[in-house]
């Protein structure tokens, strides 16, 4: 395991092609304009490299993220708030690329802590967390991709209702709000969002990607269209070696051994 670290952004790279990045910005990993751009050079990093097959975003200090800091947003200037407006550019970052992004969440998910989340592809929840959109309570709403991918996610009625009374969550909630995928004991949250990141960088990465990219451009696109760029996209998977080794698995009779090529 290699491992390369920032001021408040860290990153450890393992054999099996899990990418682990972590924010660490006591005491809350809240967001600032300079742990917003450590951590699209971050992403940029993995992104470059090809043996990465899954990313675990998580918090440092057993913390996920509270949100944009404070202090930070205390500056009502247009250039701060132009800067802050950045987290949407890491948002977009991490569903562009073309492998799973699995979101690790102890304690809270706040704000732009919720906001960067439901921009992962897989979250888990621990059971003691909160999850939600308290912008209201100061006078802003979630304007860094939250009215949009909330709303996609929920529907335009709960969306609403979820931010503007700046409703906090439970865990069982979020799940019941299907925002989370799943909800563990607080001390395993790590564990299992650790052994879902591993199962994924296992798998047919090429295929995954795919998937990936066919279900988020669906949003807003007419279906005849959405079919044909998923034709496109089954003639592209032909051409993986995953795909001849899971087919060649099934007949051995054996478990599949993808190299995500």
């Amino acid at each position: 395991m290699t491992g390369e670290s920032s001021k408040s952004v860290e990153l450890e790279q393992s054999e099996t092609g899990v990418a682990t990045i972590v924010l660490n910005h006591p005491p809350v990993n809240a967001a600032t304009p300079e742990l917003i751009e450590e951590l699209l050079r971050t992403i940029d990093i993995v992104a470059s490299e090809a043996s990465t097959r899954s990313i675990l975003l998580m918090g440092a200090n057993g913390k996920f993220c509270a949100g944009a800091d404070i202090v930070t947003m205390s500056d009502h200037s247009r250039a701060t708030y132009r800067q802050m407006r950045r987290w949407i550019d890491v948002e977009d970052a991490l569903e562009r690329l073309e492998i799973p992004v699995i979101c690790a969440i102890e304690r809270f998910a706040l704000g732009g802590g919720a906001e960067i989340a439901l921009a992962c592809d897989v979250r888990i929840i621990g059971k003691g967390a909160l999850f939600g959109f308290p912008e209201a309570s100061l006078g802003l709403f979630p304007g860094a991709g939250g009215t949009q991918r909330l709303t996609r996610l929920v529907g335009i009625s709960r969306a609403f209702w979820l931010m503007a009374t700046g409703s906090r969550l439970s865990a069982d909630e979020a799940l019941g709000y299907g925002l989370v995928n799943e909800v563990v004991a607080d001390d395993t949250v790590l564990v299992r969002a650790k052994e879902i990141a591993e199962q994924l960088a296992s798998g047919p990465t090429r295929a995954i990607g795919l998937m990936k990219r066919l279900v988020y451009e669906s949003w807003g696109r007419e279906l005849p269209a959405g079919l044909a760029r998923e034709e496109d996209a089954v003639f592209e998977v032909l051409s993986t070696a995953d795909l001849r080794e899971g087919f060649q698995a099934f007949h051995e009779k054996r478990p599949p051994r993808f190299s995500g090529r």
